[in-house]
C-alpha cells in the first residue's frame, strides 16, 4: 500500500488538474458566450458600416452618380486643402477648450458633492439639481441662449443697465465664444458624473491621514484625490471630447457662419451628393477621435482603476 499511494496520490492530482482545465475551458466558453451578444451588435450596427464608410471613401463620383474605383484623390484633395485643415483645427480647437472648462466645472463640482456635502440626502438632492437642464430638449437650451446674449440680450441689457459697459457687447453671440459657453452647458454634467463615482469610492480615511500628517487642502486634493479621481476623469474626459467632435448643430446655431465644424461640412457634403469625400472626411475624423481617446486610455488604465 505504501508503494500504490504516491500512485493514487499522482493520479488524483492528475484528475484534479483536468477537472480544473475543464472547469476553465467551461469559464472561457461562458465568457465567450455572455460576450457574443455586444459583438454581434457591435459588427452588425458599427464595424459593418463603417466598412461601407471606408470603400466608400475610395470611390469616384460626379454630379448625379457614384462610380466604384479604388482611387486616393479623396483623400488627397481632403489634406491638400486649407479650408478642409483649418476645420480640422478648429474642431480640435473646441474640444481641448471645452474640455479644460468642464474638467475644472466638474471636478470642483464633484469635490463639493463628495467632500464638503454632508449627508446621502442632501448629495443625491444637489446632483439631480444639476441634471435639471437636461430635462429639456438640447435645441431649446442652444436656442434659449441667443435671446440671453444677444447684442438685445438679457446679459447685455444687465451690463449696460449696471454700468459695466457704454454699450452692448457684439463677441457674446455669433462667435467661438458663445460656442464654447453652450458646449460647456452642454457637456459639464457628463464630466461631472464619472468624477463623482470615482470620488465617492475614496476612502475618506486617507483624506484624514494626508491632513494628519500636515498635507495642505490643495496637496490633499492635488496628492490624494486627483490621482484616485483618474478613472473618472478619463471617462468624462472621452465624453466630452467625442461629443465635441461629432457635433455640428451647436457650431452652426451659436456661431452665426463666423466658425465652422468638419461635421458640418461633411454634411454640406452629404446634402450636394458628394458621398466620397463626405466618407473620408468621416473616416480621417473617426481616427482622429479614436487617436486622442487611445491617447486618454493609455495615460489611465481604466479597466484597472476600476477593478480597484
Amino acid at each position: 500500500m505504501a508503494i500504490l499511494d504516491p500512485a493514487a496520490g499522482g493520479l488524483n492530482g492528475s484528475a484534479a488538474t483536468a477537472a480544473a482545465a475543464a472547469g476553465d475551458d467551461s469559464g472561457e466558453r461562458a465568457s465567450w458566450f455572455q460576450v457574443a451578444p455586444m459583438v454581434i451588435v457591435l459588427a452588425l450596427f458599427f464595424g459593418l458600416p463603417m466598412l461601407v464608410v471606408v470603400a466608400v471613401s475610395f470611390f469616384d463620383y460626379s454630379r448625379a452618380d457614384i462610380i466604384p474605383a479604388f482611387i486616393f484623390d479623396n483623400y488627397a484633395e481632403l489634406f491638400r486643402s486649407e479650408v478642409t485643415l483649418r476645420l480640422y483645427a478648429s474642431s480640435i480647437k473646441f474640444a481641448v477648450i471645452v474640455w479644460a472648462i468642464t474638467f475644472l466645472l466638474g471636478f470642483n463640482v464633484a469635490y463639493f458633492l463628495v467632500f464638503h456635502v454632508r449627508g446621502t440626502l442632501w448629495q443625491v438632492a444637489l446632483f439631480l439639481l444639476c441634471t435639471v437642464p437636461f430635462l429639456t430638449s438640447n435645441i431649446i437650451r442652444m436656442i434659449s441662449w441667443i435671446p440671453f446674449l444677444g447684442r438685445n440680450g438679457i446679459f447685455n441689457q444687465m451690463l449696460i443697465n449696471s454700468g459695466a459697459t457704454s454699450e452692448p457687447l457684439e463677441f457674446l453671440l455669433f462667435s467661438d465664444f458663445a460656442v464654447i459657453v453652450a458646449y460647456v452647458h452642454l457637456f459639464t454634467l457628463f464630466m461631472v458624473v464619472p468624477i463623482f463615482n470615482s470620488m465617492a469610492r475614496i476612502d475618506r480615511s486617507l483624506l484624514e491621514a494626508a491632513h494628519d500628517a500636515g498635507a495642505s487642502r490643495w496637496r490633499v486634493m492635488t496628492e490624494v484625490v486627483l490621482p484616485l479621481s483618474k478613472s473618472g476623469i478619463a471617462l468624462g474626459s472621452i465624453f466630452v471630447v467625442t461629443l465635441v467632435m461629432g457635433d455640428s448643430f451647436v457650431v452652426r446655431t451659436l456661431s452665426g457662419g463666423q466658425s465652422a465644424s468638419v461635421v458640418s461640412a461633411l454634411q454640406n457634403e452629404v446634402a450636394a451628393l458628394q458621398y466620397p469625400p463626405a466618407a473620408a472626411s468621416a473616416v480621417i475624423m473617426v481616427i482622429i477621435v479614436t487617436l486622442m481617446v487611445a491617447g486618454i486610455l493609455r495615460l489611465v488604465d481604466v479597466r484597472k482603476e476600476l477593478a480597484r
